[in-house]
């Protein structure tokens, strides 16, 4: 069974760095053996490719906004019913 160790500040932002320094040298083109990046293939997608991608963007854009307009109305009942609690206290309190 392996040992348990206490997750603690130090430790957490040891680990952070340490895989900041890990990511960093990944995707460092020199470390990764390459010496002229002019020389490397650029990845090509055809146009339908992107068209597929620009056609989910734009549907999600508007699931977002359908949600959006569903949490707005359910704000305004929330702070129309914070309102009127809000007079019931005060005239009681009177």
């Amino acid at each position: 069974m392996a040992k348990r160790t206490k997750l603690t500040p130090n430790l957490l932002r040891k680990i952070v760095l340490e895989e900041r320094e890990r990511i960093l040298n990944e995707s460092d083109p020199i470390e990764a053996g390459i010496d002229d990046v002019a020389k490397v293939d650029a990845e090509e997608k055809d146009a339908d490719e992107q068209q597929d991608t620009l056609a989910k963007d734009i549907d999600h854009m508007k699931a977002l906004k359908i949600e959006e307009a569903r949490l707005v109305r359910r704000f305004k009942k929330i702070r129309e019913a914070k309102k009127r609690l809000k007079n019931r206290v005060i005239k009681q309190l009177s």
